[in-house]
């Protein structure tokens, strides 16, 4: 199987980042977790991203706040997909970690999850590995049956919570 590189822009982003290694450790994935700076270490971020197919790695998930280039630079130097998880950051909420990861110029996309939104990152990244794995298919659809039975449940709950209202 491929494993998922989740890189951060800074190690103050592993808080949320977090939630996607928890994901990826769930549905069993390899991954490996990295800090590289677009701005402060772009020769390892170039190296990494220019090495990462040949060193068995299948897709990308690239976390930053503020600028956020770290996904853009990563995309600009490699063929795999590179899912953007904007961290939000001291200034506007996140949306400018978003907005950075989300405008890409033609020729260079980056998938972009929510602000903060890591769990996601790591789902997108196993739909992305499951096209060619079929047992990653096959755990993806249990975490989608048993996100559907919570639903079902809550629903049912609510329903008697306003029978009796």
């Amino acid at each position: 199987m491929k494993k998922v590189a989740v890189i951060m822009g800074s190690d103050s982003d592993l808080p949320v980042v977090a939630g996607a290694v928890r994901q990826l450790k769930d549905f069993g994935i390899p991954f490996e977790a990295r800090v590289i700076s677009a701005h402060r270490t772009p020769e390892a971020a170039e190296k990494f991203a220019k090495s990462a197919r040949g060193n068995g790695f299948g897709v990308i998930i690239a976390a930053a706040g503020k600028a956020a280039h770290l996904a853009g630079v990563i995309a600009a130097y490699t063929t795999l997909p590179v899912i953007g998880l904007p961290i939000k950051s001291s200034t506007m909420d996140g949306l400018d970690s978003l907005l950075s990861i989300v405008q890409m110029p033609s020729g260079v996309p980056v998938a972009t999850v929510a602000i903060g939104a890591a769990d996601n990152a790591a789902i997108l990244a196993a739909q992305i590995l499951a096209v060619s794995d079929e047992g990653l298919a096959a755990r993806l659809n249990e975490f989608k049956e048993k996100m559907a039975l919570t639903v079902m449940e809550k629903d049912k709950k609510l329903q008697s919570e306003v029978d009796n209202l």
